[in-house]
């Protein structure tokens, strides 16, 4: 199972939910070769409970995950920031996912971004998986938190876009960290559109349904993370084209008519 741990499934958090960009996104994530995503929406994007809705009435519940028509697995998630800079991704069950978001709603501003340590008390109320997304980036400071604080997490975040600009120096650090807190290091590409898709990716070798099994798998090692050749051109392509989509947007166009050459957009 080729799995991406760390996905969107809107192209900006402050743009609208598009039903069409969506199918587009996991229409793509299948043709890249993938089998399974994480999908960890921003926590603050307009529309969350939305966009999870509308994955309900299009995916067969199967364990914890939701199998769309095309066979892409997705499994539910959702990242969140955290006061002191960083990113938090949790991955657990659908209606799991949607009740934490609700639970977050006093806290989707910056100025009231929970601490660290207080968003993992109420994670940890629940059966999910909780992991530190892209740890390294600038702006963050999730090594500095607290090493006691740390061992709370399941997985560390190894990031496609992180790869892209300096694959040396982000493995290095990343899997020093996992090994220093004896936590799992898994690959995800990080994308919000669709040419980012397979430039990293963990492979499984058994098909997984639920969030118990997958954390199993992870703590056995029973995976390994492939990285493309073509990462770096990759991220930089979706980079631009993210841009570009966005000035669409903001010019009054419609961004999901430029990618699906369709004029009947829903959504």
């Amino acid at each position: 199972m080729k799995l991406d741990f760390h996905t969107h499934g809107k192209l900006a958090k402050r743009l609208p939910f598009s039903t069409k960009y969506t199918d587009w996104l996991f229409g793509e994530a299948k043709n890249a070769g993938l089998d399974a995503v994480c999908l960890t929406e921003h926590f603050n994007t307009l529309q969350f409970d939305e966009l999870y809705g509308y994955l309900l009435s299009r995916g067969k519940p199967e364990g914890d995950t939701l199998l769309l028509e095309n066979g892409l697995r997705i499994f539910p998630g959702m990242e969140t920031d955290i006061a002191e800079g960083g990113h938090i991704l949790t991955l657990g069950d659908t209606q799991t996912i949607l009740e934490l978001n609700r639970r977050l709603e006093p806290h989707k501003t910056q100025e009231k971004f929970l601490s660290f340590e207080k968003l993992l008390d109420i994670f940890r109320e629940y059966d999910i998986l909780v992991g530190a997304a892209h740890p390294y980036r600038e702006g963050g400071h999730i090594p500095e938190l607290p090493e006691e604080q740390l061992r709370r997490l399941d997985f560390f975040d190894l990031n496609g876009k992180d790869i892209a600009e300096n694959r040396e120096q982000t493995e290095k650090l990343t899997y020093a960290l996992g090994r220093r807190l004896e936590k799992p290091v898994i690959g995800g590409s990080d994308t919000h559109q669709a040419v980012q898709y397979g430039c990293i990716h963990t492979d499984f070798d058994t098909e997984i349904e639920t969030i118990e099994e997958l954390h199993r798998q992870m703590q056995l090692g029973h995976y390994r993370i492939t990285v493309s050749e073509r990462a770096p051109f990759q991220v930089k392509t979706a980079s631009v084209l993210k841009r570009a989509l966005k000035e669409i947007h903001a010019l009054g166009g419609n961004y999901v008519d430029v990618l699906t050459g369709s004029s009947d957009i829903a959504g």
